[in-house]
């Protein structure tokens, strides 16, 4: 039988119950018991519709230092072929966020037993992949009351090794914006084409025009990127489609482009439903605020990782990833970092396989990171 760790287990415990965002209802019940199994005497724990935060009270605390793993699966089916798969048909982990948990839990064991100075907070957040967790638990009553001077989050990265955390000061992800575009034209029969206003036509033009945004409207010095990943029309092959509906995304590094983005988007549809004489309605679904790492403590936090001796620490570029953990880095002085985990297949990819060794290796990195930022002065 192979040997794993307990973080190891756990994380494949999870990874076989994934949720949807605000679903999460088993998880959050696996993780209440796992943290009520705990030294209880300086745990304070309150949850939040399908979330979790657990304050870890400290010897003489002067701050409190915050640190969050997101909870949801993916509506993906899973392709990996492991024994501890998803039983949940359709769902997957496929972003790693079972990994982001059985770390936190690793980390949180060890200072429910052994509590540093200061105060620690632990936020498990539902519905990072949508529609979207972080700000409306940043604006609860519980992390008003509970509110961190700075925090920090990890996110699986495929594509390091084992042992490497990569990161950066300043924009680390892109500002993104989910993009749904409905199409009512008039349907009708193959044979008369006249006599309709086919939306499929009008859809598959839409998608050609919307390329040209960041071709032509988007600073070349700046970057952005619209990407269509569905589109849906029609109910058969003999009938002129009278609906269409494109899905896809908008992720731009800076604000301004992601507004003029919209701005064309919108002047686009508005030409289709004149050219072909139809009705069109634009949702922007959720939209997550920018990344951005505060400077000095990214900075601070760089050089300790590079002292540390049991990671490689790499200074990254900027990626056009959507994280919603950006929200709480708008109020909350903080940084997030990549954390290596070697798979051939990336993220939301059916097949992802997450190197199980970096769990144990990243829990030993925080707690030693957490016991030098939580008993020194800095």
């Amino acid at each position: 039988m192979e040997a794993i760790s307990r973080f190891v287990a756990i994380r494949r415990d999870l990874h076989q119950i994934p949720e949807l965002g605000f679903q999460e209802v088993k998880t959050q019940h696996y993780l209440l018991r796992y943290i009520q199994s705990l030294p209880q005497e300086r745990l304070q724990v309150r949850t939040w519709k399908t979330g979790i935060f657990v304050k870890v009270n400290g010897t003489s605390p002067r701050k409190t230092i915050g640190y969050r793993a997101d909870m949801d699966g993916l509506p993906i089916r899973e392709e990996t072929g492991l024994p501890y798969r998803s039983t949940h048909d359709g769902c997957m982990h496929a972003c790693g966020h079972d990994v982001h948990m059985s770390i936190a839990l690793g980390v949180l064991t060890h200072f429910a037993h052994h509590p540093i100075q200061d105060d620690l907070l632990f936020i498990f957040q539902p519905a990072e992949e949508g529609p979207g967790g972080a700000k409306p638990m940043i604006e609860s009553e519980i992390m008003q009351e509970w509110k961190p001077d700075m925090i920090l989050a990890l996110h699986i990265a495929p594509e390091y090794p084992v042992g490497t955390i990569a990161t950066k000061e300043g924009l680390l992800f892109a500002n993104t914006s989910e993009l749904f575009i409905d199409l009512k034209g008039k349907g009708g029969h193959a044979a008369f084409p006249h006599l309709a206003n086919d939306m499929v036509v009008a859809a598959c033009a839409l998608v050609t025009q919307l390329q040209s945004i960041v071709a032509r409207n988007v600073d070349p010095l700046d970057s952005a990127v619209i990407t269509i990943g569905k589109i849906t029309g029609g109910t058969v092959q003999n009938v002129i489609a009278e609906r269409a509906r494109l899905e896809g995304t908008i992720r731009t590094l800076s604000a301004a482009a992601m507004q003029k983005v919209k701005r064309r988007i919108e002047a686009i549809v508005h030409g289709v439903e004149v050219a072909y004489e139809c009705e069109a309605a634009i949702d922007y679904g959720a939209m997550y605020h920018q990344v951005y790492n505060d400077p000095e403590l990214t900075a601070e936090f760089m050089k300790f990782a590079a002292a540390h001796g049991g990671v490689n620490v790499i200074s990254c570029k900027e990626a056009m990833t959507g994280e919603d953990f950006g929200y709480m880095l708008a109020d909350i002085p903080g940084f997030m970092f990549w954390l290596g985990v070697e798979s051939p297949y990336g993220l939301h990819h059916a097949k992802l396989a997450p190197n199980e060794e970096a769990i144990d290796r990243a829990i030993a990195f925080l707690i030693d990171y957490f016991s030098w930022k939580g008993n020194s002065e800095v």
